[in-house]
C-alpha cells in the first residue's frame, strides 16, 4: 500500500500566491457589504441534521455531507452500526447512525441563528457570512465538494430595496475585481407558479421547476423530453414552448412573461415586482447592461418564494454561476419563526477565483509579498541588524530578514524566488557610516542610502 500523500477528491490546497489572490477577492467583497450596511457572522460547521433536511429539495438532501455517530466505528457497536446502515438503504433515517452533518449552505444556518436569537438582534437584520460549505457532489471543473461562501442577507423586511441593493452590491463587487463580462439573470417565483397555472399543470410545480431549470445545460429537445417523463401533456408542453425561445431586452422579455402569465394573478405580481426592482436599482445607479430577465431560472431550491438571482460570467470556460440567491418568505417558519421575510444573495469564492484565474484578472499588487530582505552576513552582525529591521516593520514595510548566515548566491536566490524586489546590504562599513547599500532585484541598481532616505524610498514604492 502506498503511503504517498494525497487530497480527497473535490477539494484542493491553496499555496502563498493563491491565498493572497483569494484573499485580494474576500477583502473586496467584505468591503463592498459593509459599505451597503452588513454585519459579520458566523456559525458552526456542523449542524444538526434535523436543521438542513428538506431545505434543499430532494436533490439538495442527497448531496448532504452526514457525520457518523461518534462510537459507532467502534467493533463493540458493530451490530448496531449494521442495523444503522440497514435502516438507511430501507429509506429509514436511523438517529442511531447520523443526527449531524456538515452544512450545505450558510442560509438555512442563517435562518437558525435568526430564530435562535430573534430577541437580541435588531430587525431589519443585515448579516454577511464568509465560510466553507461542503456538498456531497461529484467532482468536475468549476464544481467543488468543499468551497467557500460569500453571503450578505437581510431579514425582518418585505421591501423591495433590499432587491434592488443586492443588484447593485453585485455590479460594485463585480467591478471592482476587474470582472466586466457577466450576467446578472433574474427570475421571479411567482412568475413560475404563475407560468404552471397559465399551461394548466397545477400541482406539477416542483417537476416544472426541476425541469426548465436544467434549459442551459441540456437544451430545449432534452427539457421537453424529461418533462414528457414527468408526465406533462403534450398540451401543457405547447403552452410552454414560447418560454424555450425568449429573446429580447430584458424588458422586452418582461413584457412577453407578462403575456404568458396574464391569465395568473400570482404571475402578474412577480412581474410587477421584477419592474419595481429593476427601477429602484436605475434609481441607485445601475444602468442594467448586465441584468437579464430569463423565466426559466428556477434554482432548484426550495425555499426561494420571490425574486431569483444567478450570475455567470462570460468568455471563460467556467460556465457554472459565480454568484446566486434570492427572496425566501418562509425559511424561519420551519424552526417556529413565521412571518420572517429575507433575502439575500451567495458569491461563490472558488468559482470567482477560476474565472479570475482564467481572464488573468488579478492585479500585480494583489499577490504582493516581502518588500526588502535583509542580507544576513555571519552571527555576529545580527544584533545590530535586527533593529533596523524592526523599524522598517514598524513603518508598514514588509521586511524580513534570511535567518541564516549563508552564501550571498543562495540569498540572493530566495529572495528571486519570492519575488522581493529589494534585497537591503548591511555590513561592517555599512554599519559604520550608516548608509546602506539598497540594491533593486528587478534593475540591478543598487544605492547608498541613510535608513531615513530607505524607509522614504520602500514606502513611495509600494
Amino acid at each position: 500500500m502506498s503511503n504517498k500523500p494525497t487530497l480527497p477528491k473535490g477539494t484542493r490546497d491553496f499555496g502563498p500566491q493563491q491565498m493572497a489572490q483569494r484573499t485580494y477577492i474576500l477583502d473586496t467583497i467584505r468591503t463592498v457589504f459593509q459599505k451597503f450596511g452588513f454585519q459579520p457572522l458566523e456559525t458552526p460547521s456542523l449542524e444538526n441534521l434535523s436543521v438542513l433536511t428538506g431545505k434543499y429539495g430532494d436533490e439538495g438532501d442527497q448531496l448532504l455531507f452526514k457525520i457518523l455517530n461518534n462510537g459507532l466505528d467502534d467493533p463493540k457497536n458493530r451490530d448496531k452500526a449494521e442495523q444503522a446502515f440497514a435502516n438507511v438503504v430501507q429509506g429509514k433515517n436511523d438517529s442511531n447512525l447520523t443526527e449531524r452533518a456538515l452544512r450545505y449552505d450558510l442560509t438555512v444556518p442563517f435562518a437558525r441563528y435568526v430564530v435562535m436569537n430573534q430577541h437580541e438582534i435588531t430587525f431589519p437584520f443585515k448579516r454577511y457570512q464568509i465560510q466553507p460549505v461542503w456538498r456531497a457532489d461529484r467532482p468536475q471543473k468549476g464544481r467543488y465538494r468543499e468551497f467557500y461562501q460569500c453571503d450578505a442577507d437581510v431579514v425582518g423586511t418585505d421591501s423591495l430595496l433590499c432587491e434592488a441593493e443586492i443588484i447593485r452590491m453585485l455590479e460594485e463587487a463585480f467591478g471592482q475585481l476587474g470582472i466586466e463580462k457577466y450576467t446578472i439573470n433574474l427570475n421571479h417565483r411567482q412568475i413560475l407558479n404563475g407560468l404552471v397555472e397559465a399551461i394548466g399543470a397545477q400541482g406539477q410545480e416542483s417537476d416544472l421547476l426541476v425541469a426548465i431549470d436544467k434549459l442551459d445545460k441540456i437544451g430545449k429537445d432534452k427539457v421537453i423530453a424529461e418533462l414528457q417523463e414527468r408526465g406533462f401533456s403534450d398540451e401543457a408542453i405547447q403552452k410552454l414552448s414560447p418560454v424555450f425561445d425568449l429573446q429580447g431586452s430584458t424588458q422586452e422579455m418582461l413584457d412577453t412573461a407578462e403575456r404568458i402569465v396574464s391569465s395568473s394573478e400570482v404571475g402578474q405580481q412577480g412581474v410587477n415586482e421584477l419592474k419595481v426592482i429593476l427601477k429602484m436599482a436605475q434609481s441607485m445607479g445601475s444602468s442594467l447592461d448586465h441584468v437579464r430577465f430569463d423565466l426559466t431560472l428556477a434554482r432548484g431550491l426550495s425555499y426561494y418564494t420571490g425574486t431569483i438571482f444567478e450570475v455567470k460570467a462570460q468568455d471563460t470556460a467556467i460556465t457554472s454561476s459565480i454568484s446566486g440567491g434570492g427572496r425566501y418568505d418562509n425559511l424561519t417558519g420551519v424552526f417556529g419563526l413565521p412571518g420572517v421575510s429575507g433575502v439575500g444573495i451567495s458569491f461563490g469564492v472558488d468559482r470567482i477565483y477560476d474565472v479570475m484565474e482564467d481572464l488573468n484578472l488579478f492585479p500585480e499588487e494583489s499577490t504582493a509579498g516581502t518588500q526588502v530582505l535583509l542580507i544576513n552576513f555571519d552571527k555576529e552582525l545580527q544584533p545590530q541588524v535586527i533593529p533596523v529591521l524592526a523599524q522598517l516593520r514598524s513603518k508598514g514595510i514588509r521586511a524580513e530578514m534570511y535567518p541564516d548566515a549563508v552564501k550571498l548566491k543562495k540569498q540572493f536566490s530566495y529572495a528571486d524566488k519570492k519575488n522581493i524586489p529589494y534585497a537591503l546590504v548591511i555590513g561592517t562599513n555599512e554599519l559604520e557610516s550608516g548608509q546602506y547599500s539598497l540594491k533593486n532585484l528587478k534593475s540591478g541598481e543598487q544605492q547608498s542610502l541613510s535608513l531615513e532616505a530607505i524607509i522614504e524610498r520602500l514606502l513611495a514604492d509600494r
